[in-house]
């Protein structure tokens, strides 16, 4: 009679044990989802901040794209027209005519990706840091235009002259190739053109200082220089240097921002 009573008593403590560690794991689990609450926010921060960059890029490339047909003809007045160019692909034209209306709704949409970009990497702003990126957001749109115009007022009219002439031979140009070379050639000479805005940013985060960019600047033109060869079509030292002075021009006004943040 007494082994039954054993049985039961173990029975009772291993549900019991069954009970109290399902508890335990309980508050183990609900602690980790508190201390885990902010990460998730802030993930969930980040899928909106993309949703919305995503959305203006996909609305700036619709409007590029009713325009596209406009853009290309413009695209290609340094080489002399559309007719200059020959197309050997079936497929060529409608992939240039994507390219162009995907990089005009890039270019279009840039100040919305870098306000999202800076809405989530600098969160918690203040009422006076607020209206500060609001006066940076058009600040990088006139930056990368300003890289855009750079390339297509100065560096191409020398470039593509040389490059379709260089050693007296006719060179019969590629629609994929030509767009290829222009927009890439606008599109990191414009971001080449945002360093005053990195380094602002830099120095709003106590990285650099104004007096470790005046130091540096040995440093600064090997970089300007490296920069300058990876970007410029021509191997040639005038369109490199065609590209390093307004860099060395950007260097400086970098200087001068992060002197004004650092101070303020």
């Amino acid at each position: 009679m007494s082994t039954p009573t054993k049985v039961t008593a173990k029975s009772k403590r291993s549900w019991l044990d069954y009970l109290s560690a399902f508890g335990r794991a309980h508050r183990k689990a609900s602690l980790q989802m508190e201390t885990s609450a902010p990460l998730l926010q802030h993930l969930d921060e980040l899928r909106s901040r993309i949703f919305k960059a995503f959305l203006a890029l996909m609305v700036t490339t619709g409007i590029c794209f009713a325009f596209a047909q406009q853009i290309i003809e413009y695209l290609a007045r340094p080489i002399g027209g559309v007719d200059k160019l020959v197309s050997i692909e079936i497929t060529e034209n409608v992939g240039i005519f994507m390219k162009v209306s995907l990089l005009g709704g890039v270019v279009l949409g840039m100040p919305v990706v870098v306000y999202q970009i800076m809405r989530f990497v600098l969160p918690g702003l203040k009422k006076n840091e607020t209206v500060w990126l609001l006066l940076m957001v058009p600040f990088a749109s006139l930056l990368f235009a300003a890289g855009v115009a750079f390339t297509w007022f100065i560096m191409l009219p020398s470039a593509v002259p040389f490059l379709t002439g260089f050693m007296g031979i006719t060179t019969q140009v590629r629609p994929q190739n030509y767009f290829d070379f222009i927009t890439r050639l606008m599109f990191w000479i414009g971001l080449c053109f945002e360093m005053p805005l990195v380094v602002m940013f830099l120095a709003k985060l106590k990285i650099l200082t104004a007096r470790k960019l005046a130091s540096g600047w040995r440093y600064a033109i090997v970089i300007m220089a490296v920069m300058a060869a990876a970007v410029t079509p021509t191997v040639d030292p005038v369109n490199m240097g065609l590209v390093m002075a307004p860099l060395m021009g950007l260097y400086l006004i970098s200087i001068l921002l992060a002197a004004i943040v650092g101070r303020g």
